[in-house]
């Protein structure tokens, strides 16, 4: 591992936790040429998992652009963004799981909402109005009545 500071080569291990659920390794190091000290995290590196869109467009999984949705949907609401990472964690957690390497953006979404609902019904209503491109008042209506069945049954 390279020093950020004498690009020296040689660096030892002062400490080594697990980070990000045990997900990751993070290490402090030390520079064994300069004594500079750095933080460096060891990742499983994992096969890209493909999002098939509504129009037959292909992407990469991009979590950081289903966080800025979720921070969207949260905005001004008693939600913490390391909450919304846990909904983002979990949600490519389940689709991992499944084994495939290609999921649809629906079944991303679909998920997405599940856990908003749990976690906050308001942020939930937002992020169902743009996701499903509500056309009408109607339309609205409906998705804020399954909501309160679903909550009256909880």
């Amino acid at each position: 591992m390279k020093c950020p500071s004498c690009k020296g080569n040689s660096s030892r291990v002062v400490d080594s936790r697990p980070a990000d659920d045990g997900n990751s390794i993070r290490r402090r190091r030390e520079c064994e040429t300069c004594g500079f000290r750095f933080t460096t995290f060891e990742k499983v590196e994992e096969s890209p998992l493909i999002v098939v869109k509504k129009d037959g467009v292909r992407e990469e999984f991009a979590r950081e652009k289903i966080l800025r949705g979720l921070i969207r949907a949260c905005e001004k609401r008693p939600v913490s963004v390391e909450q919304l990472e846990d909904v983002v964690n979990a949600v490519e957690r389940e689709l991992r799981s499944i084994g495939e390497s290609e999921v649809s953006s629906h079944l991303i979404g679909e998920k997405l909402m599940d856990k908003l609902a749990v976690l906050d019904e308001v942020a939930y209503v937002r992020f169902a109005s743009v996701y499903r491109q509500f056309k009408d008042i109607s339309v609205f209506v409906d998705e804020l009545k399954d909501l309160m069945n679903k909550t009256k049954q909880e």
